[in-house]
């Protein structure tokens, strides 16, 4: 499903790595909905315990319109990731335009009550073999 490599940031020893795949059988461009799937993947390579508590993400499409999403946990959970462990998790988003882009930041906190925000890298979403139009 993920032939590309991952976009990958790191803040304070958490890793986010970011594949993005176009949901063909999920989009129907002929009413203007285009369908993306991501998958992540948060390494934490830092020497305490830290917790997901809120996601927060900069959605843009096309056109130049944005969107801020913002919440708690992901998917339902707020994970508690210990050091050299993993999480993953996939989720998705439709876009009114066959192109855009997702940035974002995943609000942690170690066991000591120190907050941070961890930087999602920014990943663009394109049609397989569409011409990219962003402003």
């Amino acid at each position: 499903m993920y032939d590309t490599p991952a976009y990958v940031a790191e803040t304070s020893g958490i890793v986010v790595r970011v594949r993005p795949s176009f949901l063909a059988g999920q989009s129907a461009p002929e009413d203007g909905r285009w369908v993306w799937a991501y998958q992540i993947e948060i390494e934490n390579r830092g020497d305490r315990p830290v917790q997901l508590v809120a996601r927060r993400w900069l959605i843009t499409d096309a056109l130049g319109r944005v969107e801020e999403v913002r919440g708690p946990g992901v998917v339902g959970e707020q994970p508690v990731i210990q050091p050299g462990d993993r999480y993953a998790y996939a989720s998705g988003c439709p876009l009114t335009t066959p192109s855009g882009s997702m940035v974002g930041g995943y609000t942690m906190t170690d066991e000591a009550g120190h907050t941070f925000e961890a930087e999602i890298p920014a990943f663009s979403l394109d049609v397989p073999g569409g011409r990219r139009v962003l402003n």
